[in-house]
């Protein structure tokens, strides 16, 4: 039986990094993106063809994606599938920032495969979108939105954002509510953290209180369940069926393989990230041994730790036959101490042989899901 394999293709390149953003990513001639591009198909011929493999799911990240021409992206993805076993119900997300698309391009994606949009919203509100630095207006989402329908693409998520400078529980209920009355099959609502390195942790920002954050968490749910839409992880919902499948195959530890500067890879018990330096990516890629770092091994020990911090993040939870399966040990013997306490406070829940968050456990899942550390 063939062995479920996700790909992540990074693309750095952004018109203008935003000021919260910690991403590898920059601004580009469209010489260095040409550059780039023939670095990225060097490395994707000299990385094999995993014929014990098959394709589930691609996702090309960045950045942004839609920066450069759409024409280079079509070469990539046929590169992909002509190196790669592809699944014939493969999804292949694009990652897209309103200000970057036209009829022309969202054309050639469709065309050459894409069949998953990732639009970058964050905020219906100028004033916020001008706190993040962000490229775009409201009104371009949402022309970009409807190119996008126009051109096909019935399966398009939405990005969001809370916890804004300067932004109300009230401005980010307007916000809610005006994208899910654009009927997106997938929103994924995100808080900012304020990364250090980034032009806001300079910053000295209004944010909004512990408080106010954590009813923005609670209407996300209640206001996107009007819309029909049903939260799958701490942050993101989808219409039935519409689920991200690459990151659900992150969350459940499917072997994924990543292209480009940064890219991580997992295969098997063995993790590796590429390079971040641009320098040496271009001039190595073609040996892709000489741009991976951060070689390891998992222990059974790091595996366990993954499957319930990452599992945990899901609303179905983790299964506890999975577990024994795996491991070779029952979840009691490695966290019963831990599972009790959790249990006890009502920020867990087991039943039917699987195990989860509350809503009252989502609320605080960093702490609850450190507590799931061994070491």
């Amino acid at each position: 039986m063939k062995i479920p394999l996700e790909l992540y293709i990074h693309i750095p390149f952004c018109i203008r990094k935003c000021d919260y953003c910690d991403f590898l990513s920059f601004s580009s001639t469209r010489e260095q993106q040409k550059t780039y591009m023939k670095a990225l198909k060097r490395e994707i011929r000299a990385s094999g063809t995993f014929p014990e493999h098959h394709v589930t799911t691609v996702f090309f990240g960045g950045g942004t994606p839609s920066v450069p021409e759409a024409e280079r992206l079509a070469e990539v993805l046929e590169l992909l599938k002509d190196r790669f076993q592809f699944d014939q119900d493969a999804e292949i997300t694009l990652e897209a920032n309103p200000g970057t698309l036209s009829e022309e391009k969202l054309r050639v994606y469709r065309e050459a495969g894409f069949n998953r949009l990732s639009l970058g919203c964050q905020s219906v509100h100028s004033e916020e979108l001008k706190q993040l630095g962000r490229i775009h207006t409201y009104k371009e989402f949402l022309e970009s939105f409807s190119m996008a329908r126009k051109l096909g693409f019935s399966n398009i998520n939405v990005d969001l954002m809370s916890g804004l400078p300067g932004q109300s529980l009230k401005s980010y209920e307007e916000s809610l509510r005006t994208i899910a009355k654009l009927e997106p099959e997938h929103i994924s609502a995100y808080s900012l953290i304020v990364e250090p390195g980034t032009p806001f942790a300079e910053r000295d920002l209004d944010l909004p209180d512990e408080e106010t954050e954590r009813r923005m968490y609670d209407r996300t749910g209640e206001i996107l369940g009007e819309y029909g839409y049903t939260q799958y992880e701490i942050s993101n919902y989808a219409k039935p069926g519409r689920e991200c499948r690459h990151n659900i195959g992150y969350w459940k530890r499917t072997n994924y393989l990543g292209f480009g500067p940064g890219a991580a890879s997992l295969l098997g018990s063995r993790r590796f990230t590429n390079t971040t330096d641009m320098k040496k990516y271009l001039a190595d890629s073609g040996c892709p041994e000489m741009v991976r770092e951060d070689v390891e091994v998992l222990s059974v020990q790091d595996c366990m730790e993954e499957f319930m911090f990452l599992g945990l993040r899901m609303n179905e939870g983790i299964s506890e036959k999975q577990f024994e399966e795996l491991f070779g040990q029952r979840i009691n013997e490695v966290y019963g101490e831990v599972l009790k306490k959790y249990l006890a406070l009502d920020l867990l829940w087991r039943s039917n042989g699987r195990i989860g968050l509350t809503r009252e456990g989502i609320s605080i899942s960093n702490v609850i899901l450190s507590d799931f550390l061994l070491g």
